[in-house]
Formats: C-alpha cells, sequence, structure tokens
C-alpha cells in the first residue's frame, strides 16, 4: 500500500472521528495532524487547504447518510409519499447521532463542495428526493426539483430546530416525528 495514500485516509478518519466526538469546530489542520501523529505540516501534502480537508471529511458523511436512506428504502413500501417519510425520518436519526458531521456536511460556505467530489457525494441524496417528489406528485404544480427543494429546506429546518431545542419547547413535542410528518405532508399532501 501507498504510505502517501495511507497518511491521507488516516487523516480523513482521523478528521471523522474528530468531527464526531468533538463537534465541527474542533476541526483544525492542526488536531487533526495530532490525533493523526503527524507533523502540523504533514496534511498539507494531501489537502493544501483546510477546506479541501474539511470537504473529504464532510464527503464520508453524505456517503454515510447516502447509504442509510438506501437500506431502509431498499425494504420500504412502494408508494413515495411513505418511502419520502422514512427518509425525512433517516435524515432526522442522522442529524440526532451525527450532530457534528450533519453540520459540517451542510456548511457549504466552509467546503470546497467542487473539489473532491463533493458535490458528486452529496447530489445523489437530493436527486432521490427529487424523483420520489415527482413520482408522489406526478401532475402537481410546479417542478419536481423546486417542491424537492421546498421539502428539504423544510426538513433541515425541523432538523436543525429540533436540535436547537426550539421546537421542543415551543411544541412541548418529546419527538420530532410528528413534525418531520407534517413537513412531508404540507409538500407532498396526506395521500399516498
Amino acid at each position: 500500500m501507498d504510505p502517501e495514500l495511507g497518511l491521507r485516509d488516516r487523516l480523513v478518519r482521523v478528521g471523522v472521528e474528530l468531527v464526531r466526538t468533538d463537534g465541527s469546530t474542533a476541526l483544525s489542520l492542526r488536531e487533526i495532524a495530532r490525533r493523526a501523529g503527524v507533523s502540523h505540516g504533514a496534511p498539507r501534502r494531501h489537502f493544501p487547504t483546510h477546506r479541501e480537508l474539511l470537504s473529504a471529511i464532510a464527503r464520508e458523511g453524505f456517503r454515510d447518510l447516502t447509504a442509510r436512506v438506501t437500506a431502509t428504502l431498499a425494504g420500504a413500501p412502494p408508494g413515495p409519499r411513505a418511502r419520502v417519510a422514512l427518509l425525512a425520518r433517516d435524515y432526522a436519526r442522522f442529524a440526532a447521532e451525527e450532530r457534528g458531521m450533519f453540520e459540517l456536511m451542510f456548511r457549504h460556505d466552509l467546503l470546497e463542495s467542487g473539489s473532491l467530489g463533493l458535490r458528486d457525494t452529496s447530489l445523489p441524496l437530493f436527486r432521490l428526493l427529487v424523483a420520489l417528489v415527482a413520482e408522489a406528485q406526478p401532475d402537481g404544480a410546479g417542478s419536481a426539483q423546486v417542491r424537492a427543494g421546498a421539502l428539504w429546506a423544510g426538513l433541515h429546518g425541523v432538523v436543525q430546530l429540533w436540535s436547537w431545542g426550539s421546537l421542543a419547547l415551543a411544541t412541548g413535542l418529546e419527538d420530532p416525528a410528528p413534525l418531520l410528518d407534517a413537513t412531508v405532508a404540507a409538500h407532498l399532501g396526506s395521500g399516498r
């Protein structure tokens, strides 16, 4: 195995673990290098900028989230609305379990989304949502991409406000599931 390739992978793995344990604000090149057992300059050979390393770490988060959703949908009922509801719950579960990673993944202001294939890793999940929305409302008003974007923004808002404690406080709910269901119903209706 190429030792340089091994170091690159190790830096990403250390970054993934660091974001899981300490959150996205802990992701400095110096700390990742320290935990990987290399000099603070070593990451620069593989990641000339901090953004490039953050992008590689975020890409792992998108892969994980996509794998979770794909596994859930593989055994899901055939109706597109039910499948969107399951996708929404996986999205919320991922956000709750992987808070630091979730935060990093959607900080495109911090990431080089055109580098290292981040767009190629993040867009398939959105395309899946677009396809499900189009299937759920084939004759609906507006494009499926716009409706899916609005639905995703609504789901993301619920998930983010839930993680901050705002929605639990405002609604008195102990679980975000009713809010996720209401968001899906608002965009797709309550039918199939």
